[in-house]
């Protein structure tokens, strides 16, 4: 018969080593559920794609929307946006600029803000306003772009197109790449930033502890790569925007040394399937590109 002192206390464990052990099974859940979570990361569309690379070639990003009660006490005008024979009545403030125009079409049409094209009198400006481009009551403004399902409709390219995209990245790999025209076209219009962080020729660093700024795009907007290991997501930020890229997204990582500054790369981040899909990023830094290679696609691109 049991004594006493064998029985346990009410409220405690029978076993103290299975107290320990809870912990532990518990750590363990949780890091089988992270790595279940990272698995499930959506990697990105093929709009995303577009709309990142078609905001970091135009430099134009959204702007927030007003709050609702203001935009109510502002001075409006009604008029009709005219999208693939559609007809779209809209009232909207005289003092907002097409850009805050654009995001309220999206929700209207579903073509994204940044890959629209406003027609009034020619092609309207972003940061025009309404009254600018003298809209009045009645006035038809038509919308070209694509939609989301437009997009994701496009078939993949076939081999002939891969096989001409390959002959052709052959023989612009004969040509260093700061010497290309696209590219020589965007580094002699904007020159190298101010800002841009020391570069070290022949050296290799580890990854500052803050973001990674200084650089730019081909549209000469300010890029800002933040990298969030925890969540496997690489930030590409723009004074516009920020896009939150999952690591598997990216295919593949391509540098070279600037021609006479070669202690800064021009840099493309592969965002899809084929070489159209580089994000290209200029004056990065030549001690990052290693760690920033590692950090986007793992160490085995180095086997």
């Amino acid at each position: 018969m049991a004594s006493n002192s064998d029985i346990p206390l009410e409220g405690s464990s029978v076993d103290p080593k299975l107290e320990e052990q809870a912990p532990i099974v518990s750590e363990m859940k949780e890091e089988n559920n992270a790595t279940q979570d990272k698995a499930a990361v959506p990697l990105c569309t093929e709009l995303q794609i577009q709309s990142i690379l078609a905001a970091a070639g135009q430099g134009v990003g959204d702007d927030e929307e007003e709050d609702a009660n203001k935009c109510s006490e502002l001075e409006k005008v009604d008029f009709n946006v005219i999208f693939k024979k559609e007809k779209h009545e809209v009232s909207f403030p005289l003092d907002h600029t097409i850009s805050k125009l654009k995001s309220h079409i999206e929700k209207l049409t579903g073509v994204p803000a940044t890959l629209q094209k406003i027609m009034y009198k020619g092609l309207a400006k972003d940061e025009m306003t309404l009254r600018e481009l003298k809209v009045v009551n009645g006035a038809k403004l038509m919308v070209v772009g694509s939609t989301f399902t437009d997009v994701l409709s496009v078939s993949a390219p076939t081999p002939k197109e891969l096989q001409a995209e390959e002959k052709a990245s052959a023989k612009a790999a004969k040509e260093p790449l700061s010497e290309q025209k696209q590219h020589k076209k965007v580094l002699d219009k904007y020159g190298k930033p101010d800002d841009v962080p020391v570069g070290i020729k022949n050296h290799s660093e580890r990854l500052p502890s803050v973001p990674l700024s200084g650089m730019y795009n081909k549209a000469g907007g300010k890029v800002r790569l933040t990298f969030k290991m925890e969540a496997d997501q690489l930030w590409l930020g723009t004074k516009e925007r920020t896009d939150k890229i999952p690591m598997q997204s990216i295919k593949a990582v391509v540098s070279e040394p600037i021609k006479d500054h070669e202690e800064y790369h021009i840099m493309g981040i592969q965002l899809g399937p084929t070489e159209a899909s580089r994000y290209w990023v200029y004056w990065v830094p030549a001690q990052y590109v290693e760690a920033i290679k590692e950090a986007i696609l793992g160490k085995w691109q180095f086997f």
